[in-house]
């Protein structure tokens, strides 16, 4: 009896574990949703100090409960990085490698950073995620410069959500590639690898920014093409909280250097904002708006976060 008293217990307990912390990855019933924010100034670099009074949350006309806002400095500014390659992205991209090593020595000791190759549908990770970054600068090459049988770079995003383990630390991802779906083919707003990857990665609380460069052969020049390529990775960005650089729709950055600048600076400007979202008949994505009491910033995050309707 003794026995079977304890194996019991021990179940309940497993099965409270599990619950809470599926809770923390789906929150619902009054549980608080969380997700990163990126303090953005109108203009200039100058970022005023956002409070947690100065923070506001709604959901169609109604406001949310703001119960965190928390810098993501100091104890809290655990970083997991990951460098995103499109291996058919065009191998004038080496002149930019140095870039990428200068930016990634540069990161402070609180980021791990990490490194991979978008191919065939697949992140090849060629750097687990580590605080050695001279090691993380080592494993950048050249892009293979070709196609894929399966080149799409939203599928290979989805991949690596899948395989980056959750914790507390702040997840993103820088992302070189020209956007375009050599799978999927036709352009349109209804490209289902492309949405799938944005609900993976808000989903998973994974930020994606990324930076344009040509890809290989005919789809390095075709207007058409590239057209869809950056408007595709600007909604990539855009609904992740993230930041899309470009220079032109065909034309590659002389350098990434202004690029990784921009993007350091905004992960300097982060913050961790926790909300009560209304409890919902169903589990799915709810839209949100984020605004300030403060003028001159906006507050940039997904505008979804994935609410459970289960306790």
């Amino acid at each position: 009896m003794n026995r079977h008293r304890f194996f019991t217990m021990l179940l309940a307990f497993a099965v409270c574990i599990g619950t809470s912390a599926w809770a923390q990855q789906a929150p619902g019933n009054g549980a608080p949703a969380r997700l990163l924010v990126t303090v953005e100034p109108h203009h200039g670099s100058n970022v005023p100090v956002i409070n947690r009074d100065d923070v506001m949350v709604y959901e169609g006309h109604d406001r949310d409960q703001v119960t965190e806002w928390t810098p993501a400095t100091g104890d809290n500014a655990a970083l997991e990085l990951f460098i995103l390659i499109d291996d058919s992205s065009n191998t004038s991209l080496g002149s930019q490698l140095e870039d990428i090593k200068q930016f990634i020595s540069a990161q402070p000791a609180t980021t791990l950073v990490g490194v991979a190759y978008l191919q065939d549908g697949v992140a090849r990770v060629v750097q687990n995620l580590t605080s050695d970054h001279a090691a993380a600068a080592k494993s950048l090459r050249l892009p293979m410069g070709f196609g894929g049988a399966e080149a799409s770079p939203y599928i290979s995003i989805s991949d690596l959500v899948k395989k980056w383990p959750a914790n507390k630390a702040r997840h993103e991802a820088f992302l070189v590639s020209d956007g375009v779906d050599r799978l999927y083919g036709s352009g349109d707003l209804l490209d289902p690898y492309l949405e799938a990857a944005i609900d993976d990665a808000v989903r998973a609380g994974i930020v994606i920014s990324a930076v344009y460069t040509p890809g290989v052969g005919h789809f390095g020049h075709s207007y058409w093409q590239n057209y869809w390529g950056q408007m595709y990775l600007s909604e990539l960005t855009d609904k992740t909280g993230g930041e899309a650089y470009y220079i032109g729709f065909t034309g590659a950055p002389t350098t990434f250097a202004p690029y990784l600048d921009n993007f350091s600076h905004r992960l300097q400007h982060q913050y961790w904002l926790g909300f009560v979202p209304k409890p919902p008949k169903k589990s799915g994505f709810v839209s949100i708006r984020l605004r300030s009491e403060v003028q001159g910033v906006d507050l940039v995050s997904a505008g979804r976060v994935y609410v459970s309707a289960e306790r």
